[in-house]
């Protein structure tokens, strides 16, 4: 460009800039029931990475969510594990990750937190806040994640908008700041006052769509009474004069190719949003649209501020330094493992995500747990479960290797640095099962199956040391479900459940080794080995588990797997 000269290294540092700036990776949370999978799809819609939405409220419909593509999700209408989607829309590369909103899948959500850079969280305008959004949102306040919420189900009658902002900042301990308002709601629903884009966005229930969308930066304007009636006018403007005066006041709207140069040089100190949007960064303040996912209703305006906005991908600590998304070498993390994607093939698949530089296909990297080079020719980017080879990829995005056994969650995956991330959090399990064979020509299969479902780390097997049998521990009773379906359906495996009353399982060990036979003896029947061969104490009262480590002072307990 006009005699400008630069070296091959500062072009490849240019473009690795530029790809990065251009991605968005984000994961949708919230309660069952909100509708983050219906949201997650009419976003795939606008992307064009799908054509037809699926149904996932009724069984009978053949078409099923895009995103919940295992069986038993089709069959219960719901997502019981994270499902990976990339397109790109307006030069963006967007990557949704829709997780569970059941409690019992909760550890999945956890894990796929640590591989986003940003939230949205969908929340039911006439539930408002439930149990799972708080837990969700704690985690995400721990880790200083950017939240945007999306208040669904509008054309249903709900909570009051303002008592809900209130709630939300109660419920979430986040600040808030409508971007958009709703007219009315439930059967009377008009649509919504885009605040952000200073738009009217009109509803008509049968459409499924924005009907009409007419800019109207004066609201004092009499045409406003022609488009939503008197009385729905004269609420509109209290509302946003209420509003205004309670909230942070919007900065001017930058032009439209300002606002992508402005966040693209500094997102930590600059925002389309001036100070709001800093505050949205760093984790302190959260804004609400207002829409209906189902009927598509207010999911673009939510999209086009979220590209506008949200962070690219931000710094990863790992415990050697502060890993920067722009430095060349390539580093990333196995955050999920997932069997059968493929059941054809019957393989699983490690989620990577990228943390710095850039990927490319058959090329040595190193697995640092094993300290040796890898070469992977067949990495994949996905679509839910349809998957294409990538020739590379870049920090943000989020890429499936072939497993044949060589990852665990956690694992690093680098150009030639030793580099062990932090934070991937591990459950103590609540409930225990004895696992049984229920047809004794399957056993080869069943052991198969164990092994690889435990490997995605939804559960996690325990070998009684008393007497040799296999133990299942889960946070709830819908994963024995889920594991006892995919065995039998992925796998050709029957298994049969019999009830253990286990009050903890915890991993032990101790600096003196003749203090830990010791106790493995005196505690044998209590015993147990997990899947890595590691000690585990299970310990079947509080009781029990008081007074061995009364008992017992050399020896460490821990109550997650995830222990140096």
């Amino acid at each position: 460009m006009g005699g400008e000269f630069r070296t091959n290294d500062e072009k490849t540092m240019s473009e690795l800039t530029t790809e990065i700036q251009r991605r968005r990776t984000f994961a949708i949370i919230s309660h069952p029931d909100a509708g983050k999978t219906t949201l997650t799809e009419k976003l795939l819609l606008f992307g064009g990475a799908i054509h037809v939405a699926g149904a996932v409220k009724s069984n009978k419909i053949r078409k099923t969510a895009t995103s919940d593509w295992m069986e038993i999700e089709k069959q219960r209408g719901i997502s019981v594990a994270t499902s990976v989607m990339g397109f790109d829309y307006e030069g963006y590369k967007i990557n949704i990750l829709d997780t569970p909103g059941h409690q019992d899948f909760a550890e999945d959500t956890y894990r796929t937190l640590t591989a986003v850079d940003s939230v949205i969280i969908v929340v039911d305008i006439a539930k408002g806040v439930e149990a799972q959004t708080r837990k969700l949102m704690e985690v995400c306040r721990m880790r200083k994640t950017p939240v945007m919420i999306f208040v669904n189900k509008m054309d249903r009658d709900g909570i009051d908008p303002f008592d809900l902002l209130d709630e939300l900042e109660q419920e979430l301990q986040i600040h808030v700041r409508p971007l958009s308002w709703p007219i009315e709601m439930g059967t009377k629903f008009k649509g919504v006052y885009n605040i952000y884009e200073e738009k009217l966005d009109l509803y008509t229930p049968s459409k499924q769509t924005i009907t009409e969308s007419v800019e109207f930066k004066d609201l004092g304007s009499p045409e406003l009474e022609k488009h939503i009636g008197e009385q729905e006018a004269e609420k509109l403007r209290a509302d946003l004069d209420l509003i205004e005066g309670v909230y942070e006041p919007l900065p001017p709207r930058p032009l439209k190719g300002e606002q992508d140069s402005e966040i693209g040089n500094n997102a930590a100190e600059k925002s389309p949003l001036g100070d709001l949007g800093v505050q949205y960064l760093k984790g302190n303040l959260a804004p609400v649209f207002f829409g209906s996912a189902l009927n598509n209703f207010g999911v673009k305006e939510l999209l086009e501020c979220f590209i506008r906005i949200a962070p690219f991908p931000r710094p990863v600590q790992a415990e050697e330094k502060l890993i920067i998304p722009g430095e060349d070498p390539f580093s990333g993390f196995i955050f999920k493992i997932h069997a059968n994607m493929d059941p054809n093939h019957r393989s699983c698949i490690a989620f990577l995500k990228i943390c710095s530089g850039r990927f490319e296909r058959n090329t040595n990297y190193k697995h640092v747990r094993f300290d040796k080079m890898m070469k992977f020719t067949s990495a994949t980017a996905f679509m839910a479960q349809k998957k294409e080879t990538v020739d590379e990829a870049y920090a943000g995005d989020i890429i499936g290797l072939p497993d044949t056994g060589n990852f665990k969650i956690g694992d690093t995956i680098t150009a030639g640095e030793n580099l062990h991330f932090k934070g991937l959090p591990s459950f103590s399990p609540e409930m225990f099962k004895y696992i049984e064979n229920a047809d004794p020509m399957k056993a080869k299969q069943l052991n198969k199956g164990i092994d690889q479902l435990m490997g995605e780390g939804v559960a996690q097997l325990f070998i009684n040391q008393y007497n040799g049998r296999k133990i299942i521990g889960t946070v709830g009773q819908l994963q024995f479900e889920v594991i006892q379906y995919r065995l039998l359906h992925e796998y050709g495996a029957r298994c049969k459940w019999e009830p253990l009353h286990l009050y903890k399982a915890c991993w032990i060990e101790s600096d003196s080794t003749e203090a830990l036979e010791n106790f493995k003896k005196r505690k044998y029947q209590y015993m147990a080995v997990d899947k890595e061969g590691r000690d585990v104490f299970l310990a079947d009262s509080a009781y029990v588990l008081q007074m061995a480590q009364q008992d017992f002072k050399d020896i460490r307990f821990h109550f997650s797997s995830e222990f140096s």
